[in-house]
């Protein structure tokens, strides 16, 4: 079942969002305000968040831009009733995936929800993972507040795996997000897996890469007792 949270300060439309996302077989939280909507995405995991702008304590472009500036990547649908292309543009640049303008048929929310909540947002500024943090805009990467030194095409690995995580990424899909249509042989890819897994375990850390058989490769935060 898919899993959203709703940040939208009028009642009424929460509850008719909420039921109808519910007969769709869409599990939906409710937050009435900017601050209670991250305190619950502080606690909770969710697949996507559907966000008004206008609300009281903070407001949702606020929110999606701290959202973004913590690393947080869930998809982010606005809800709003300004129909501007300025109004339009502010909420893109704050982070959001889509944007829908009041009033909507719910139809149309549920399409939109069931797209996105099967993919991670390509607007975070900064990907985390235990200690791992990956700066996106300086396409750097730090762990265990010590910097990597990663390759271009290293760096794009980690961040595929990272994206993902902590599930496992296929060869297939590996190679398209690094290399695109212009792919090397696969032996390109276990160098650099290669060479990623020996600067990860050279840093006494949290994180590590491994092989799935059958599949391609997963990055995982460990806990204290597997170390």
């Amino acid at each position: 079942m898919i899993n959203v949270l709703l940040v939208e300060d009028d009642i009424d439309l929460a509850t008719t969002i909420v039921d109808y996302l519910e007969i769709e077989s869409i599990q939906c939280d409710h937050a009435s305000n900017g601050l209670m909507g991250l305190h619950l995405i502080e606690l909770n995991h969710y697949q996507m968040i559907i966000l008004d702008i206008n609300m009281p304590k903070m407001d949702g472009l606020t929110l999606c831009h701290t959202l973004r500036e913590r690393g947080m990547d869930m998809p982010i649908l606005m809800l709003t009733a300004r129909d501007s292309l300025e109004n339009k543009l502010q909420g893109f640049e704050a982070g959001s995936d889509d944007y829908l303008v009041k009033p909507f048929a719910m139809k149309e929310l549920v399409a939109r929800v069931q797209v996105l909540a099967k993919r991670r947002s390509g607007e975070a500024k900064r990907l985390v993972l235990g200690e791992l943090i990956l700066d996106l805009t300086q396409t750097r990467a730090l762990l265990n507040n010590q910097q990597l030194k990663l390759s271009p095409i290293a760096f794009k690995l980690l961040e595929v795996l990272v994206r993902s995580a902590p599930q496992a990424v296929s060869r297939e899909q590996i190679m398209q997000f690094v290399w695109g249509d212009d792919q090397p042989d696969s032996n390109s890819l276990k160098v650099h897996v290669h060479h990623l897994r020996k600067q990860l375990e050279a840093i006494t850390a949290n994180i590590k890469l491994t092989t799935v058989s059958g599949v391609g490769f997963a990055i995982t935060q460990q806990n204290e007792g597997a170390l």
